[in-house]
């Protein structure tokens, strides 16, 4: 009998609730999601139901109203800001649709930032490694600005990665890219994911992009279902 992976990142009865204009606006209700170990999970949905929202709170860049959220073992509700931080240093790498890298550093200086945060060794070794990777050798010198959409997406997946994470959130990776640049970085992305057993958590408008993963949640009003097939 095969044995079930572990569970990395679960939510109980999560509700986001803002204040507007003393109106309460209720972004996400009572939303349940258990995510096993080495899954890819993408969450669909059209603009404004909340997907977003749902990450922040899933990587702990955000706290939500009522409910509680496990990541890699801890409760997010029981932590600090700092304590939350600290998780997210250690266990998660991001990719977001505008990529957000620090316009000042090199790719190189990009990658390593991470591993020096987390006061790792071979540093440099470690990114120049991910870099190749990603097809990048070349332009490790290279800033921001003198790269490519594509080049800057891929040089946020090697950051992303390089700590060796265990789950990884990805938002809109593809959206500020052209249809080809896009397949080439989804191609990436999946296969970095599945060669290191990470876990995945997509948001992405693409549904041929969300057809790649394990399995697809579908975000309206609010509410999370699993779309079957």
């Amino acid at each position: 009998m095969e044995q079930r992976a572990p569970t990395v990142l679960s939510a109980e009865k999560v509700t986001k609730t803002v204040t507007m204009a003393n109106q309460t606006l209720t972004i996400l209700h009572q939303i349940d999601i258990e995510v096993l170990q080495g899954q890819s999970i993408a969450i669909v949905g059209e603009s404004g139901s909340g997907k977003s929202t749902l990450l922040g709170l899933l990587a702990g860049l955000d706290v939500p109203s009522s409910g509680q959220i496990t990541l890699a073992g801890q409760n997010l509700h029981d932590l600090s800001e700092d304590d939350r931080a600290s998780v997210r240093a250690r266990q998660v790498g991001f990719v977001f649709q505008s990529f957000q890298l620090m316009p000042n550093l090199t790719a190189m200086e990009n990658v390593m930032l991470p591993l020096e945060i987390n006061n790792q060794t071979s540093v440099t070794e470690k990114a120049r490694a991910i870099l190749s990777q990603v097809g990048l050798e070349h332009r490790l010198s290279h800033y921001p600005n003198q790269l490519s959409g594509g080049e800057q997406q891929r040089v946020a997946l090697a950051r992303a990665f390089v700590s060796q994470p265990e789950i990884l959130f990805a938002d809109e990776p593809t959206g500020n890219l052209d249809t080809r640049t896009g397949k080439d970085i989804a191609d990436q992305l999946f296969e970095m994911n599945q060669s290191r057993n990470t876990t995945l958590i997509l948001v992405t408008h693409d549904l041929a992009l969300a057809d790649r993963c394990d399995r697809v949640l579908v975000m309206s009003a609010g509410q999370l279902q699993e779309r079957t097939q």
